[in-house]
């Protein structure tokens, strides 16, 4: 942007930081209602009407990547934007959710009668009016991201989704079906759209005045996020179709609890540091970026490796206390996924570092690549196996795919494996540990309990354990290598600066109650 000051080589350090922050607490606090509802739901809709609604989330998410065809981050990578780029982007994405939504609605019977369930179609229908309504969104919120204003976006996407996890508990109590969760699903797209427009003053016009600048990327981001599409959802066809609906609800469950403790810290970071690395690219600075890189991924592995290990660990007693007795075949594919996804860091971090370069090809070959090896591995572990071969299939196809990016990465940097692998040995070591007490005094892969008496005493002392063993080994290896510069150190110093501000926070409100 014209007139800034170049960040400093911590700048996109701190800039990611304080981004992912708000991405996070966003998260996190979605999530958080999120658990609780299905804690709620689950005692009121039994496993068949996930299942079914499963199926309809694989259209309903795919709609998350489908109406995004990269014209946002073109605007977010560009160097001085105009009028007519915003204006061009926000008419290809009305032009694609029309498109879009035509697709769902005819493709809708054919569905319900591939599935065996007419249920699936009137679903499908109203996934298809919201995908109309969607492109209506406001391009303008891609400022939030160019300028890493992340709290607007913390606002943006809070209020939409609150309101429709209120819809979908009011609406299972109510009615008692799936059209409960369809609801909900409704509600916070609709909800998007008018905020978008309520937090930005942009108002786009229609026009393709900058198509030219735009085809070529938007070409590229398309079939990106079509081969996405793809990988996300072969998991809920396959399972739904080569097993039953009421399965891959459990398999569903199952995934959302494994990838929680990770993708809750992977994808804010992520989202926040491709505008990051653009920015240092824009300033033509490589060693800004090679640095922000390392120190990104190094930081945020002290927290996303354990997380994925521990809930790994723990997953019997999380799934008996969380859902009960009949959720208990969840358990494999928690312990499977948790693990997998620990390598989801490395390759997110490594894509947005990619994609900020324009890299888009390269992305798409990654995708294509990591759909036929998950679709394969699903057809061929599925049905001798179950849900354990589904949960080992996508975790060895998730592996395959994120260890790929990284090696992607480094060559796109020119950076050593060995300089990578540098800043994970720490917590590397530390988690091993934490793995292996565990398992030894066994609280960790144990059977999941009978009840849920029984399971809160074991998670409790399996995070207390786990946390514990992980922060000692992690600080004995730290001291023992003469406190060097790196992860331990950016994390004291952001929990120094964290802390720095509750004295002043504090003086404020004083001086607020003295006036």
């Amino acid at each position: 942007m014209k007139g800034t000051v170049p960040p400093s080589r911590d700048g996109i350090l701190a800039a990611t930081a304080r981004g992912a922050g708000w991405v996070m607490a966003w998260r996190m606090m979605t999530r958080l209602l999120g658990l609780l509802s299905t804690l709620i739901l689950v005692r009121l809709l039994p496993p068949g009407e996930f299942g079914l609604v499963a199926l309809a989330t694989a259209f309903a998410l795919a709609l998350d990547v489908c109406v995004s065809i990269g014209v946002e981050d073109q605007i977010v990578r560009s160097h001085d934007p105009r009028p007519e780029l915003y204006d061009t982007a926000f008419t290809l994405n009305v032009l694609r959710c029309l498109l879009l939504a035509v697709l769902i609605a005819v493709a809708a019977v054919p569905a319900a009668g591939f599935f065996g369930d007419a249920r699936l179609a009137p679903i499908l229908f109203a996934l298809a009016a919201s995908a109309a309504a969607t492109g209506l969104t406001n391009v303008g919120i891609a400022d939030f991201r160019r300028h890493l204003s992340f709290e607007k976006e913390f606002h943006l996407q809070f209020l939409p989704r609150v309101v429709g996890i209120v819809v979908t508990v009011a609406g299972a109590w109510l009615l008692g079906s799936h059209w409960a969760l369809v609801l909900g699903i409704l509600v916070n797209r609709l909800g998007l759209v008018v905020a978008s427009h309520w937090l930005h003053p942009y108002r786009p016009r229609l026009s393709l005045t900058a198509w030219r600048e735009l085809a070529g990327v938007s070409v590229w981001s398309w079939a990106n996020s079509l081969a996405t599409v793809v990988r996300d959802r072969a998991d809920s066809f396959v399972i739904g179709r080569v097993l039953s609906p009421a399965r891959l609800g459990v398999y569903a469950v199952g995934a959302e609890v494994a990838v929680l403790p990770t993708t809750e810290m992977v994808d804010p970071i992520c989202r926040a540091c491709m505008p990051g690395f653009a920015a240092a690219l824009r300033h033509g600075d490589p060693v800004m970026l090679e640095n922000a890189y390392l120190r990104i991924v190094a930081l945020t592995a002290l927290l996303t490796i354990p997380a994925g290990f521990g809930i790994s660990l723990v997953a019997g007693p999380v799934v008996a206390l969380a859902f009960g007795p009949a959720w208990v075949e969840a358990v494999p594919v928690v312990r499977i996924l948790g693990v997998a996804c620990t390598l989801t860091l490395f390759g997110g971090v490594s894509a947005a570092m990619l994609n900020a370069r324009v890299a888009l090809r390269t992305l798409l070959g990654v995708t294509v690549t990591a759909a036929t090896v998950r679709v394969v591995l699903l057809v061929l572990l599925t049905r001798p196996y179950g849900l354990t071969g589904a949960g080992l299939a996508v975790g060895l196809a998730v592996m395959a795919e994120h260890l790929l990016l990284v090696g992607l990465a480094l060559r796109a940097l020119r950076m050593p494996l060995g300089r990578f692998l540098a800043q994970l040995r720490r917590p590397v070591i530390a988690t091993a540990v934490m793995a292996a007490v565990l398992w030894w005094t066994g609280l960790g892969w144990a059977p999941a309990p009978d009840t849920a008496a029984a399971a809160a005493p074991l998670l409790l002392a399996g995070v207390a354990l786990g946390a514990a063993v992980f922060v000692a080994v992690l600080a004995l290896c730290w001291l023992a290598m003469g406190r060097p510069v790196g992860a331990e150190a950016d994390m004291t110093a952001l929990i120094r600066r964290i802390a720095g501000r509750f004295p002043r926070l504090r003086g404020r409100a004083s001086l607020a109650r003295e006036s």
